[in-house]
C-alpha cells in the first residue's frame, strides 16, 4: 500500500519518486513459497464418453490445498513447453515466477517502486496471492506473459467498421489475428450502409448482414487460442439502423433451420459436423437501444430508422412493435441481447474522444474504439473471517496492488493491432473485478435475492472501484496520467462524482456491509482529492467478468456476479474418482443463521439427498431463501438477477457479464418487462435466456427423467447380474454395408420375443488384426445384452463417433456417417428400437424423414400392433428391482450440472464441452467445463 501525505507517493531512498509498497500477507526475509506444504501429483484428463485420453503430465507440483480441479485445470491450459519435453513447465512456481517476474522487472525499470525493497514487497505480495488463490490475472496473462509469445495480456477487444468495403475486410482479418491470440472481440456494424441505402456506382448496398455472414464463416474457423475454445465475438447495431429488423431476426431464423435439419437426420448438436451449415452461430448480438426509442416503446409512438450517410429519417416503425420483435427473437432463441446506449455513454469518462458504440463479447468491457481492456478478479470468500466479519484493511491492500500491476501490464503488452496498441497505451483501460459473490452471499446469511445481499454486494462492488481509481489517481502523480486524460479532464472528475454520488445512496442494513461502506466512503473521498490534483492514470478500472476458468483456478464455488448453481456439486479426488459434496457454503450459512451442529449435520445430509431446502429437517421456512439458487427447486427469479446487477451498476466502469434465465413457461411479454426495467434500473447491458430455447437442450431426455422420477421407488432388493443366453435357433439379418467405400457385414440375432442379442461384426481379411479386433468387439457387446444392457445405451456411446473411414454409405436410410461405429450403430436402432426410443436419439428412417418433411407426425406410420416397446427397449429382458432414488442421486454424474440434473429430473441448459465431454455450468454470459476449464468463448 501506498504511503501517502493527502494522496501523493513518497520519495524513496536517494529521492527517487515511486509508490512506497507495505507487506499484506508475507513477512521478510521469508519467501512466499517457504510457507507453502508443496507435493507431486499426476494428472491425467480423459473424456469419460469415450475414455481417451485428453492430457497428460504426471509429476506436477502444487500447493496441498489445491483441488485437484484446479491443479488440471492449470496443468493443461497454462503450462507452456512442449509436453514431454525438458522445456515443459511442470511447477506452479515455475509460471508465478514467469509471469511475476516479468510484471516485477517492469514496474522496476519505468519507475513504479520508491525502491528496490519496494520492488521486492510487490513481487513477493503479488507471487503469495496468486499461490493462494487470493486472486487471478484473466487467461491471456497465464497463455503469453514470459513467453516467446507475443506479451498480449488483453483479454477483451473491440474493434470498429467504417462503411468501405477496405475496412470491414480490416475487420475480418483483425478478428482473426485476436481469435488466434485466445481472446474475443466486440463491433458495431452501424456505420456500414443499409440494403436500403445508394452506393455511389448507383447500385443498393449489402446492408450489414449481409457482412456478417463472412465475419461469422472466419470466426468458425479459427479456434482461438489455437486449441482450447471457438473464437467468441459480439455484434453491436443501432436500434435506428434502417437493417435492424433484419438483424434481430437472423439468429432467430437460423434456429428455426437447425431445427428443420435435425428432424432430417443431420448432426446439429454443438460441435456436430452439420451445424457449421448454418450461419451466424459464432457471434452474440445486442441491438444498442437510446432513451429515445425507449420512452418512444412506453408511450407507443413511432420512431425514426436514419440513413447512415446523411442521418435523414428513411422509414419509420412502431416502437413498440420492434421492441416486441426484440424480445420475441431473444424469446426464441437468447439472441439478441440488448445495450443502453445513454446509460452507458453517460458513465463514459472520455467522451471528447468518441462515443462508446460496442462491447466485448461478453458485454462487460465497453469502451473506445480498437481498444483493449485486461482483466483481473478477486476471489471474495478469502476475506471472509471466521467471526463472519469482511476483512476491509487487506481487501483494500489487495485491490491496491492489483491496480499497480494491471497497470503495469499495459507497458510491457504486446497488441494484435497497431491501433489497438495506440489507444489502450493512450486510455490505459483496467478491468478489475471479483469472484465467488454468491458464495460470500450465503456463508454470510443473505439471500441472493434480498435487500441485505444486494447492500452487501453494492458496498464491495463500491469499494473496489474506489480503490481503484484512488491508487490510478496516485500512479498518476508518479509516472503520469494516461495520454488522453487532458482533453477529457473535466468529464472524467464528472463520471467520478457520480460513483461517488451513487455511492452515498447506498443503504446499509447491517454490521457487516456498513462497515465495508464506511471504508468505500472515505475511500472515494480520497479518490476525488487525489484525482483533482494528479488526474488518473486509468481511462477505465473496474468490470464484473464471467471468471470462467480463472474462477476454476482460484476454487471458487460462484463465479463473477452469479449466485451458487446449486447446493450440490461434484468434486475430483486426488488418485482419481469423484464425489457429491454439499457446499462448503451451506454448513457455514446455517452456523451464521443460529443452527446447532446436530441440526447442521441433519440439514446438509437432507440436501445431499434431495438436492435442495424445502422441508429439510428443522429449518425455518423464513431461511429456505438464503439458499436459493440459479438452478433447481427454489431457484431464483429472472428479475431477482437483473435487481443484483443493478444494485452494482453504479460502482462500475464497464459492465457485468450476467445472461439472466427466465423459465420455458416465460412469455414474449415477460421478456419485455425484463429489457425494460433493465432499462429503467439503469443497467448498461442485459442478455436473457430462456430455458429449451435452443436445440441443444434434448427435451426428450428432460421428459424421460421427470417420468422416471415420478415412478414410485420399490424396496431395495440386492440381485446380481442375470444372463439370459440365445436359444440355438434364433432369427438373425445380416446387412452388407458399405462406408466412405469400405465394406462390411453385420450379422444380428434376436430372441424369440425379438429383443437383440447377439451382434457380429466382419471387417477385413480373416486373420488379420482388424478382424481380430472386431470379433473381440462384437462378442463383448453380445455378452453386455444378454445380461441386459439395453441397446439404446450403446447406440447412445457409439453414434456421432467420427473416424476414418467416413462418408457416404450404401444405405437409404443413412446417407452419411461419421465412421463404421456411426453407421453400424444407427442401423441397429433402426432395426430394433422402437420409434419413440429412437426419436430421442435422433435417428430416422428414410421414410419418417420425408413424413417429417411432409409435415406429419412420423409417429403415424407405426402402430401399436407393429412393435412392442417393451421388448424391444431392452436386448434382452430381465426382471430386476428399481433401486431407491437415494442411492441413484448423482449416478452418471460427471459434472456439477448433471448432478444437478440428477437430483431435479430434468435436463440443463448447458452444452457439452468439445474436449472433454461433460456437461458445462454457466459462467457469466457463457458456460465452463468443470472437468478441463475449457469455455465458450470467455476467458
Amino acid at each position: 500500500m501506498t504511503e501517502t501525505v493527502s494522496g501523493q507517493a513518497r520519495r524513496g531512498r536517494g529521492g527517487r519518486k515511486g509508490l512506497k509498497m507495505r507487506r499484506i500477507f508475507t513477512r521478510p526475509g521469508i519467501h512466499p513459497y517457504d510457507e507453502v506444504r508443496w507435493e507431486r501429483r499426476d494428472v491425467v484428463m480423459t473424456n469419460w464418453r469415450d475414455g481417451s485420453v485428453n492430457f497428460e503430465q504426471r509429476g506436477v507440483e502444487f500447493p496441498e490445498f489445491w483441488s485437484v480441479n484446479a491443479t488440471n485445470i492449470v496443468t493443461s491450459k497454462y503450462f507452456r513447453g512442449a509436453v514431454g519435453t525438458p522445456q515443459r513447465e511442470w511447477s506452479l512456481k515455475q509460471l508465478v515466477d514467469r509471469v511475476v517476474g516479468v510484471y516485477a522487472e517492469t514496474g522496476r525499470k519505468h519507475g513504479y517502486f520508491a525502491s528496490d525493497e519496494d520492488a521486492e514487497i510487490f513481487e513477493h505480495e503479488l507471487t503469495h496471492a496468486l499461490v493462494h488463490q487470493v486472486f487471478s490475472f484473466n487467461s491471456p496473462v497465464w497463455f503469453n506473459v514470459g513467453t516467446s509469445s507475443p506479451q498480449q495480456v488483453s483479454a477483451c477487444f473491440i474493434l470498429s467498421v467504417d462503411d468501405t468495403m477496405e475496412s470491414i475486410l480490416d475487420w475480418y482479418k483483425e478478428e482473426g489475428v485476436i481469435f488466434k491470440g485466445g481472446s474475443g472481440s466486440g463491433v458495431n456494424l452501424s456505420r456500414i450502409r443499409s440494403s436500403k441505402e445508394l452506393l455511389s456506382s448507383g447500385g443498393t448496398a449489402s446492408g450489414p448482414v449481409s457482412f456478417m455472414r463472412g465475419a461469422d464463416a472466419s470466426a468458425g474457423t479459427i479456434k482461438s487460442g489455437g486449441a482450447t475454445r471457438r473464437a467468441a465475438k459480439m455484434v453491436v447495431l443501432d436500434v435506428d439502423h434502417p437493417d435492424v429488423e433484419e438483424f434481430i431476426e437472423t439468429k432467430a431464423r437460423e434456429e428455426d433451420k437447425i431445427r428443420a435439419l435435425r428432424d432430417a437426420g443431420y448432426d446439429m448438436d454443438l460441435g456436430g459436423k452439420d451445424i457449421v451449415s448454418v450461419q451466424y452461430q459464432n457471434a452474440n448480438n445486442s441491438v444498442r437501444v437510446s432513451d429515445e426509442f425507449m420512452r418512444a416503446v412506453e408511450s407507443g409512438s413511432s420512431f425514426g430508422l436514419r440513413a447512415r450517410l446523411t442521418g435523414e429519417v428513411i422509414d419509420t416503425v412502431d416502437a413498440k412493435g420492434l421492441f416486441n420483435k426484440i424480445a420475441k427473437a431473444a424469446w426464441e432463441c437468447a439472441d439478441p441481447g440488448i445495450q443502453y446506449d445513454d446509460t452507458i455513454n453517460d458513465w463514459h469518462t472520455n467522451p471528447e474522444t468518441g462515443r462508446i458504440t460496442a462491447s466485448n463479447p461478453c458485454s462487460e468491457y465497453m469502451s473506445l474504439d480498437n481498444s483493449s481492456c485486461n482483466l483481473a478478479s478477486i476471489n471474495l470468500l478469502k476475506f471472509l473471517n471466521d467471526d463472519n466479519t469482511f476483512d476491509v484493511d487487506n481487501f483494500v491492500k489487495l485491490t491496491e496492488l492489483i491496480i499497480t500491476a494491471m497497470d503495469i501490464s499495459i507497458t510491457f503488452a504486446d497488441f494484435p493491432t497497431e491501433k489497438i496498441a495506440e489507444t489502450t497505451r493512450a486510455y490505459r483501460q483496467l478491468g478489475i473485478g471479483y469472484a465467488n459473490l454468491g458464495a460470500l452471499l450465503m456463508a454470510t446469511g443473505h439471500a441472493y435475492d434480498s435487500e441485505g445481499g444486494r447492500a452487501l454486494a453494492a458496498a464491495i462492488t463500491s469499494l473496489m472501484t474506489g480503490v481503484a481509481y484512488r491508487r490510478s489517481a496516485e500512479i498518476a502523480g508518479v509516472v503520469g496520467t494516461y495520454d488522453g486524460y487532458g482533453r477529457n479532464a473535466e468529464a472524467h472528475k464528472r463520471v467520478m462524482r457520480k460513483h461517488a454520488a451513487a455511492n452515498d445512496q447506498v443503504r446499509t442494513l447491517d454490521e457487516i456491509d456498513k462497515a465495508i461502506h464506511t471504508e468505500a466512503t472515505r475511500q472515494w473521498q480520497e479518490c476525488l482529492k487525489v484525482g483533482e490534483r494528479n488526474g488518473y492514470r486509468n481511462a477505465q478500472a473496474s468490470l464484473l467478468a464471467p471468471t470462467g476458468t480463472i474462477g476454476l483456478m482460484m476454487d471458487c464455488d460462484t463465479t463473477g456476479i452469479e449466485p451458487d448453481l446449486a447446493l450440490v456439486k461434484f468434486k475430483k479426488l486426488v488418485g482419481g474418482g469423484s464425489m457429491q459434496i454439499v457446499n462448503n457454503t451451506v454448513p457455514r450459512a446455517l452456523k451464521k443463521l443460529g443452527y446447532q451442529p446436530e441440526q447442521v449435520e441433519a440439514i446438509v445430509e437432507y440436501i445431499a439427498e434431495h438436492g435442495h431446502v424445502v422441508d429439510a429437517p428443522g429449518l425455518r421456512p423464513e431461511h429456505y431463501e438464503v439458499f436459493d439458487c440459479a438452478m433447481g427447486e427454489r431457484a431464483i427469479s429472472p428479475m431477482g438477477h437483473v435487481r443484483m446487477m443493478a444494485a452494482t451498476q453504479p460502482f462500475l466502469s464497464g459492465a457485468i457479464s450476467k445472461t439472466v434465465n427466465v423459465p420455458e413457461s416465460a412469455t414474449v411479454e415477460d421478456i419485455e418487462e425484463v429489457y425494460l426495467q433493465g432499462w429503467k434500473l439503469g443497467l448498461k447491458a442485459l442478455a436473457i435466456y430462456r430455458d429449451n430455447c435452443k436445440v441443444g437442450q434434448p427435451l426428450s431426455v428432460a421428459k424421460k427423467k421427470a417420468e422416471e422420477k415420478a415412478e414410485p421407488a420399490a424396496a431395495p432388493v440386492e440381485v446380481g447380474p442375470v444372463r439370459t443366453r440365445l436359444p440355438k435357433r434364433r432369427p438373425a439379418t445380416v446387412t452388407r454395408f458399405s462406408v466412405g467405400g469400405a465394406e462390411g457385414y453385420m450379422t444380428a440375432s434376436t430372441y424369440p420375443d425379438n429383443g437383440l442379442g447377439e451382434v457380429f461384426l466382419k471387417l477385413g481379411k480373416q486373420g488379420s488384426t482388424l478382424a481380430g479386433v472386431m470379433d473381440a468387439f462384437s462378442m463383448a457387446i453380445s455378452i453386455s445384452l444378454q445380461y441386459g444392457v439395453p441397446l439404446e445405451t450403446w447406440v447412445e456411446k457409439f453414434t456421432n463417433m467420427r473416424f476414418e473411414p467416413a462418408g457416404m454409405t450404401d444405405d437409404p436410410d443413412i446417407r452419411m456417417a461419421n465412421s463404421m461405429m456411426d453407421y453400424i450403430f444407427r442401423r441397429l436402432a433402426l432395426d430394433h428400437l422402437p420409434y419413440e426410443t429412437r426419436a430421442e436419439l435422433g435417428i430416422f428412417s428414410a421414410e419418417e424423414r420425408a413424413a417429417q418433411a411432409a409435415g406429419q407426425d412420423p409417429a403415424s406410420l407405426h402402430t401399436d400392433d407393429d412393435v412392442d416397446p417393451e421388448t424391444l427397449a431392452q436386448s434382452a429382458p430381465v426382471e430386476r428391482p428399481k433401486p431407491e432414488k437415494s442411492s441413484q442421486a448423482g449416478a452418471g454424474a460427471h459434472s456439477s450440472t448433471e448432478l444437478i440434473e440428477s437430483h431435479q429430473g430434468r435436463t440443463a441448459d448447458a452444452p457439452l464441452c468439445l474436449t472433454c465431454g461433460t456437461k458445462m455450468r454457466p459462467a457469466g454470459s457463457c458456460y465452463v467445463c468443470e472437468g478441463c476449464g475449457s469455455t465458450s468463448g470467455c476467458s
